[in-house]
């Protein structure tokens, strides 16, 4: 019997603790979220202070009766989830579930938090517990509950005024508004036309360039020559001004100072990863998850990195002076500065008694690691372990010289620039990147050059150029921008670009954001009629009132009633007063010059579509989709007009059928008779043309013509050859064939007997999988409910609606599966408490999110 339950929330984690504490303690992984808001309207109801309606997560439910069991057989309950709100929400749940079940009478429950998994900071924190927070819990619950509120309440009127399937999140939105906001600057934006006049100089055979400053005594501003003919003016005016001899008027040299960067946060090592490794936010993630819960490296996991969630650049001062040592041993005691660096931290809520993502242990070298570790975690590994490094080593120090060049006289005047590193320091180690700007070279040098002199000028060059457009916004900088705007928080901000490329409100080409179609007219729905909640500020405020509150400094439900309020009465003005032509942003491109009537581009439930007409017109609209590339915004009217060649006759097969090709809702075919055969890839329904048609039909014939065996047609029986081989089929019923039976040789008799055994067709209907969900459901509460009325509850339940079914399954669990909580009761009186979490482990949540029909409100 162990006298001591620990609770973490991986499994990996649990096994590198397990061998850390001993037999005296059991290590279990809750995996997660253990429970979750109903996944249905009213989970939190607004008329009575927020009360949130909890139920187990499905998924997770075995864990909960396994720690349940294993709670029996101990004398104490240690929850070890991760140190954050949603670890602290974790622990919090399951102390719940298991008071509730009567677990925990006469049983210690102790809550403890560690930032790194190793055997130091394991069993420091063993011997230091402390009680549930209900600050952070509260936060955590007001947090999911805003969530839950935009989702289930902006995402249905999303799925009405637009297309179903959409979603509308917190965080989610702004996000998508920066990235339509930044292709929007893309598309206004006017290039202009600039010149460069470069000097092409020599001393002792050594060349180099300088950039003209100085141009008729007037110093150049970027559009002062912005054309050929003033180019060639400005270098003729030179060349002849210099008379192949250029003198050094001033020479100027400094040394400069370059200090390290700081140790990793989650949005810089997102970056960063992004940057140097070309990692995505979720893959940066996931590698650091594995690295912080523990690899086996010969005797037994240990963690390697401190946890991987953080906004704080706070290093302990045993990790410091470990550094430091290290840095004096492989680099020389020149490279330690006088004192340690201490870095401030920028965040408003940074946990100080977190620290930044640093090695476990410095002495851990990446070389000596690197075997025990997968690619992608090496490559992390070393990027984190260099990072922190560096970032205590002295500065690197630079020699810059710039010197001024006269061409004939002061009025020209060309300026030559070099640097060159006179002490490497911390770059020694470890450069940090930049995104989108071009980094000057440390290493330019120029030649000697003394003030007085003169020095050869080899030719004078113009260079045209034009300005650039705002970049579009990679997952680096998105990150940091997200991170500058104050939206989400360091654990949200790998799950706020999934949602936004699972959605398709945004691709990724050549690794930069572009908004798609519906992104773009999602994004405009939001900004036009509910400005407020996709503010950059507003979310920003918002954010930083849910940090309020888990520093205790304000009370959660008052912030609730605050946003709730005045958000429920938008969405019911807006679900009254937008009409769904005006949602999708219809937009009028010309007149069908055949009938005079109005062409317009709008968003379709399959996608964008050109349709000529209108839904008032005594003729039908006449209809076509978009084609691949497409876009609703740029599509012109000759480009949509094209669009209506389809369907396309091309002429007749040798048997005299009529062929011809179009685009259906399954992708575009060819039409031979009655029948159809698909386009490949590679053909283009709108060139396609008689020869490669045929090919396509003769391809289809001849599969068809494999296909069926033998058919007996009055009884309306057929074998055929499918997917996963030959088969009888009356098309109510399938038969599999005995494989010691010829198909060929079948006869009818036998065909009957075969499809008479064969069970009947499964549903495809939503009804019969929530009968079943419902049934398994109800099956769980024996204690509490008769056989018969599980059966009936289930019966009914498939007589409705999916949601329906969830309802009745939820009415049929007990308590242990689902409870309450208001503002009072966050735990309050219990030991048990928390802080930073989340873990690839942690799908729990997303599951139950991902049942609210879509409804993406995590993010």
């Amino acid at each position: 019997m162990s006298k001591h339950l620990v609770i973490v929330e991986s499994p990996a984690k649990a096994k590198t603790i397990k061998k850390y504490l001993g037999n005296d303690f059991e290590v279990l992984a809750s995996y997660g979220h253990v429970r979750d808001l109903v996944p249905k309207e009213g989970a939190v109801d607004t008329e009575d202070g927020f009360r949130m309606n909890y139920q187990v997560i499905e998924r997770n439910e075995k864990h909960v009766e396994s720690i349940a069991r294993a709670l029996k057989k101990a004398d104490s309950l240690i929850l070890a989830t991760d140190p954050d709100r949603e670890g602290e929400a974790i622990s919090w749940h399951l102390y719940e579930l298991l008071n509730e079940r009567g677990l925990l009478k006469d049983k210690d429950a102790q809550r403890v938090v560690f930032h790194e998994i190793t055997q130091r900071a394991v069993r420091e924190a063993i011997e230091h517990p402390r009680g549930l927070s209900n600050d952070l819990i509260n936060a955590q619950q007001a947090r999911r509950a805003l969530d839950y509120l935009v989702g289930f309440n902006l995402s249905p009127l999303l799925w009405k005024k637009i297309k179903r399937g959409l979603s509308a999140g917190r965080v989610q939105s702004p996000a998508l508004r920066m990235i339509v906001e930044r292709e929007q600057e893309i598309e206004a934006f006017v290039s202009q036309e600039y010149w460069t006049v470069d000097a092409h100089a020599a001393k002792d055979a050594e060349g180099f360039t300088a950039r003209l400053q100085v141009y008729a005594g007037k110093k150049l501003e970027q559009f002062d020559i912005n054309n050929e003919a003033d180019a060639q003016k400005a270098r003729e005016t030179l060349l002849s001004s210099a008379n192949g001899r250029l003198h050094v008027a001033k020479v100027e040299k400094k040394q400069r100072r370059r200090n390290p960067a700081a140790p990793f946060t989650t949005s810089t090592l997102q970056q960063e990863a992004s940057r140097k490794l070309g990692f995505s936010a979720s893959r940066t993630m996931r590698v650091a998850q594995q690295l912080y819960e523990g690899i086996d490296l010969g005797s037994g996991p240990i963690g390697l990195i401190t946890y991987m969630r953080t906004d704080s650049f706070t290093l302990s001062n045993d990790a410091i002076q470990e550094i430091r040592g290290l840095i004096e041993e492989r680099y020389g005691k020149q490279k330690v500065p006088d004192s340690p660096r201490i870095y401030k931290t920028k965040s408003k809520n940074a946990q100080e008694a977190h620290e930044a993502i640093r090695p476990t242990s410095v002495q851990r070298l990446p070389d000596e690691v690197k075997s025990h570790l997968s690619q992608d975690q090496a490559r992390l590994y070393d990027l984190v372990w260099k990072r922190t490094v560096a970032c205590q080593m002295i500065h690197a120090t630079l020699d810059t010289v710039a010197a001024d060049l006269q061409a004939g006289s002061a009025d020209h005047v060309f300026r030559a620039t070099g640097s060159s590193v006179r002490d490497p320091g911390f770059m020694a180690v470890y450069r940090e990147d930049q995104d989108d700007t071009k980094v000057e070279s440390d290493e330019r040098l120029l030649p000697e050059l003394k003030e007085g002199e003169d020095i050869d000028l080899r030719d004078v060059q113009a260079d045209q150029h034009f300005t650039e457009p705002p970049p579009r916004y990679s997952e680096a900088s998105l990150v940091k921008a997200l991170e500058e705007h104050g939206i989400g928080r360091p654990s949200t901000y790998a799950s706020i670009i999934s949602t936004l490329l699972q959605r398709e409100y945004a691709e990724l080409v050549n690794r930069r954001f572009i908004p798609t179609d519906i992104g773009r007219i999602v994004n405009t729905f939001l900004t036009q009629h509910f400005t407020q909640y996709v503010d950059y500020d507003f979310t920003a405020r918002l954010e930083d009132e849910l940090d309020e509150i888990s520093r205790g400094e304000k009370e959660w439900v008052p912030v609730m009633e605050r946003f709730w309020d005045q958000f429920h009465e938008q969405v019911k003005e807006k679900d009254a007063s937008v009409t769904r032509e005006e949602a999708v942003q219809a937009r009028e491109i010309g007149t069908d010059p055949k009938s005079g009537r109005p062409v317009s581009v709008r968003m379709g439930r399959y996608g964008p579509f050109v349709q000529i007409g209108t839904k008032d017109d005594e003729e039908k609209p006449r209809f076509a989709g978009l084609r691949p590339g497409q876009k609703m915004d740029s599509i012109t009217m000759d480009e949509a007009m094209a669009l209506f060649k389809l369907p396309r006759e091309l002429g007749e097969t040798p048997e005299g059928e009529p062929v011809l090709v179009n685009i259906g809702r399954f992708g575009p075919y060819v039409k031979f008779g009655d029948r159809y055969a698909s386009l490949k890839k590679e053909d283009d329904p709108y060139t396609i043309e008689l020869p490669r048609a045929l090919e396509l039909v003769a391809e289809k014939k001849e599969i068809d013509a494999n296909r069926f065996i033998k058919t007996f047609e009055e009884e309306g029986i057929q074998v055929l050859n499918g997917r996963y081989g030959p088969y009888i089929t009356n098309g109510a019923k399938n038969a599999r064939i005995p494989k010691d039976q010829e198909p060929k040789d079948l006869t009818l008799e036998q065909c009957q007997e075969l499809l008479a055994a064969a069970p009947e067709k499964k549903g495809r209907g939503r009804k019969a999988p929530a009968k079943k969900a419902a049934t398994k459901k109800a099956a769980t509460t024996k204690k509490t409910t008769t056989k018969a009325s599980t059966t009936k509850k289930a019966s009914k339940a498939s007589s409705d609606t999916g949601k329906t079914a969830t309802k009745a399954a939820s009415k049929s669990t007990t308590k242990a599966k689902t409870a309450s909580t208001s503002k009072k009761s966050t735990g309050s009186g219990t030991k048990a408490k928390a802080s930073t979490g989340k873990a690839s482990t942690r799908q729990g949540k997303k599951s139950a999110e991902d049942s609210t029909a879509g409804v993406s409100s995590g993010t």
